[in-house]
């Protein structure tokens, strides 16, 4: 006999990263209460993404128990995407799609038994466009935030601050220079790690939609965990604002399959010493430019370490918006003349990286990231220590809070910021010099590889019975079902 009586509604934002951890936060709640099951409605991206297609036509193969993916019809006329205002007009993308998640959702209640019940919506930040949705059917809404709590924080004040002062003098404080006290953050926020999307009227609108449509929710779940956040979750007591709970660190710890052949790399690893080798990966989007690759090349050289580099090529400037980096044919065609051959049997050159099963190798013992919320979740679980090399959106903030609030990361290049959209007005170069001095100190500082050793341990404490977020989740679960009726 079907069990099931409690449906939930997931919209993620499309974006493979977004997507994974909506799955991977939907098989946290139906492991933990048999009634549940859970309908991942997927927008396609507003640009053809050949890895993204690829991953949506995994999904439909794969069978996940009380998890069934719809994959929402296209309009045929979407508003396109804005270069001059990316943020508002990805919001308007989504919220396009209104309709279709509309019909989809009048279908499920049309159609459901005696047994089953639609009992709410989890969206995605980019997707709380859709509580309108929510509410016609008298759903409450949850949201599910893919980063920290310290950066929820800082969305919310300058939410605050915008109303009480103006969005001009928000823009004009934002590149001002100098510091910022965010109530989420126990030290000043040094202006030079203020994400860039939000130094303009854009990514203001942007913040002044998406936390306005936030307020209307019953919750807020955030990708992280209490004993790693404590004063980013304390700063919401008292606060206007939902609940806030931490379920994580929710983490596809089984990985993405392998787009490519990576026993090689894996056998070499076997061959290294523990925590020898610094790994380099950058994120779905991570790439540079030749003149930053031959920088890190000679950098990495230098310092000695052994190494796994994820090495991607950069699509063409003038389709940068539109496309992910690709795997090179051959390096050589970027890397400084003699690399490979100066390293040989010191690292590995690779193209696409199955980071999670590579940071899981005991030989890895430092982490050179793009500081994406996941990655550094996936760091602090494996207690690799990070130097951080941040790329766009707020990932300079997470790279902020991993090295001066948490002490949990060295900062290689703190405030590195590359524009996503307009990539041809990236001038600042991280040098050879820097590269070098950032992976010693990686692989050399006792003090952090300790602390993120022994912040591993509570970030599988946490997620197990008795442990914080599992207490989180547990009275999520308990919230949703009495939604029963």
């Amino acid at each position: 006999m079907d069990k099931t009586v409690a449906e939930l509604v997931f919209i993620p934002a499309p974006a493979v990263g977004h997507i994974m951890a909506a799955i991977e936060m939907a098989k946290v709640l139906v492991k933990r209460d048999q009634r549940l099951k859970i309908n991942v409605l997927l927008v396609n991206p507003p640009h053809s993404v050949p890895a993204l297609t690829t991953y949506f036509e995994s999904l439909a193969k794969n069978t996940i128990e009380r998890i069934r993916f719809v994959r929402l019809v296209q309009d045929q006329t979407p508003p396109k995407l804005d270069p001059k205002a990316p943020m508002m007009s990805y919001i308007h993308f989504i919220n396009s799609h209104c309709k279709c998640v509309r019909n989809v959702v009048a279908d499920m209640i049309n159609n459901q038994t005696g047994s089953g019940r639609v009992v709410g919506f989890v969206v995605d930040i980019s997707c709380t466009g859709m509580l309108d949705v929510a509410n016609e059917f008298s759903l409450p809404t949850y949201v599910f935030f893919t980063s920290n709590a310290a950066f929820l924080g800082f969305k919310v004040y300058m939410e605050r601050l915008c109303v009480d002062q103006s969005q001009d003098f928000v823009i004009e404080m934002s590149n001002s220079g100098g510091e910022m006290v965010i109530p989420s953050f126990v030290n000043p926020v040094p202006m030079k790690v203020y994400p860039a999307l939000y130094q303009v009227q854009d990514g203001l609108d942007f913040t002044l939609f998406t936390i306005g449509k936030m307020r209307q929710a019953k919750g807020i779940m955030v990708n992280t965990f209490l004993e790693l956040e404590t004063h980013a979750f304390e700063s919401f007591l008292g606060v206007n604002f939902p609940p806030v709970y931490p379920v994580g660190p929710v983490l596809n710890l089984g990985g993405v399959a392998a787009q490519v052949d990576d026993t090689d790399v894996f056998s070499w690893l076997d061959a290294q010493p523990s925590s020898s080798v610094v790994l380099l990966c950058f994120g779905s989007m991570g790439s540079f430019d030749e003149v930053q690759v031959k920088e890190i090349a000679r950098g990495l050289e230098r310092s000695g370490h052994r190494f796994v580099w994820s090495l991607r090529r950069q699509p063409p400037l003038d389709q940068s918006y539109e496309m992910l980096p690709e795997d090179y044919v051959d390096p050589r065609v970027i890397l400084p003349d003699g690399f490979l051959e100066h390293t040989s049997g010191k690292g590995k050159v690779i193209g696409w990286a199955p980071q999670v099963e590579l940071l899981a190798h005991e030989a890895v013992g430092g982490f050179v990231s793009h500081c994406g919320w996941n990655s550094m979740l996936e760091s602090v679980w494996f207690g690799v220590p990070t130097a951080t090399l941040p790329i766009y959106c707020e990932q300079q903030m997470n790279a902020f809070e991993m090295v001066v609030e948490l002490g949990l990361a060295v900062d290689l290049k703190m405030d590195y910021k590359m524009n996503v959209f307009y990539p041809e007005d990236n001038m600042v170069i991280v040098t050879a010099e820097e590269i070098e001095r950032g992976i010693r100190r990686l692989m050399e500082d006792d003090e952090v590889r300790a602390k993120v050793k022994e912040m591993s341990k509570l970030s599988r404490a946490t997620v197990d019975e008795g442990g914080s977020s599992y207490a989180s989740v547990g009275y999520l679960v308990e919230e949703i079902t009495s939604n029963i009726k």
